[in-house]
């Protein structure tokens, strides 16, 4: 019972993603109502089968300011893939700043990639183009809906048309 389902607003945006257990408290509680379930399993009780669900739709509608994905190094990292955005090696990562902070860059989203230890040293305090070593991507704010995407790098089929993946 560790899977996870995916929870949308009552409009069917996507909220969340909660337990198993979450979920069928939800259920149960009749505060929530299942799309989706996985026709493999199912969660029985001495007395009782239940469906195994995938995805669940909130009764009543959630109002949430916009959310940020907050600026942190791990989600740098999840944004650029895990790899160094001048060389695309995977290890010895760390976080370089495009325009260097000695020269008045600041640490938001436009300006932060991650690099292996390697390249940040050869760059040093300078930008890219004077240390020849071009971005392998241009360095962005994600939205919260790319990481609901990218959650554990598997997105079970029924959730896809939900997250714009369909």
């Amino acid at each position: 019972m560790n899977a996870t389902v995916l929870v949308l607003n009552q409009d069917y945006q996507p909220l969340s993603i909660c337990s198993v257990q979450r979920s069928m408290k939800l259920l149960f509680l009749e505060k929530a109502e299942l799309l989706h379930d996985d026709p493999e399993k199912e969660l029985s009780t001495t007395r009782t089968s239940y469906q195994y669900p995938s995805v669940i739709r909130l009764r009543n509608y959630i109002r949430i300011p916009y959310t940020k994905v907050v600026l942190s190094r791990r989600n740098i990292m999840r944004r650029d893939k895990f790899s160094c955005q001048y060389c695309a090696k995977k290890s010895d990562l760390t976080i370089d700043h495009v325009l260097p902070k000695s020269r008045g860059g600041k640490d938001q989203w436009e300006n932060l990639v991650t690099a292996c230890e390697k390249c940040n040293v050869k760059k040093g305090s300078k930008t890219p183009q004077e240390a020849q070593m071009p971005l392998k991507r241009k360095p962005y704010r994600p939205i919260p809906i790319t990481f609901f995407r990218e959650y554990n790098g598997n997105v079970q089929d029924p959730w896809k048309p939900y997250l714009y993946m369909a």
